[in-house]
């Protein structure tokens, strides 16, 4: 096996060390190499590939200690044909947390999350994808309940298919 040197904070070293020991986990490089293939993973989902997708990219930064306010503007700016809406707010006395809404391709999206992710100082980053087409299923059975007299009220119907 290949060895990988790598930098990161003190603090998420030993979030690492007590994650493994806390889950079984033979050690940090065990975690390392787990979320680096789940990382991978993300958007290798086949089913997703060719369909117009709707996301959500959620980020958390230091307003105070970072630049990275600017740069998710300027992300904002880059991708205007993906991000479709964008909301700041200020939470804490010290952070901040922006929200992208996106639409297009599984390509796209990776990109752009790509980006967020890479921008420094970055404290969460997470997103949410879901094909656009399989609204339509909903839709109609919201239209098909309504007619019937149900006022498109679903009972029992789990959305997270």
């Amino acid at each position: 096996m290949t060895v990988v040197s790598i930098s990161m904070p003190e603090s998420l070293v030993n979030r690492l060390d007590e994650f493994a020991e806390e889950h079984g986990y033979t050690g940090r490089s065990e975690v390392v190499r787990e979320g680096a293939r789940n990382l991978l993973s993300e958007f290798e989902d086949r089913r997703l590939e060719g369909r117009n997708l709707l996301g959500v990219v959620t980020v958390v930064f230091n307003y105070e200690t970072s630049n990275a306010e600017e740069r998710m503007m300027q992300l904002r700016h880059a991708h205007e044909d993906l991000v479709t809406s964008n909301v700041h707010n200020h939470v804490g006395d010290h952070y901040c947390m922006e929200l992208f809404i996106v639409e297009g391709s599984l390509e796209e999206i990776s990109g752009f999350v790509g980006k967020v992710r890479a921008t420094q100082d970055t404290l969460s980053v997470d997103y949410s994808v879901l094909p656009v087409d399989d609204f339509d299923g909903v839709l109609e059975e919201a239209m098909a309940a309504a007619e019937d007299g149900d006022g498109g009220h679903e009972h029992g119907h789990d959305h997270d298919d």
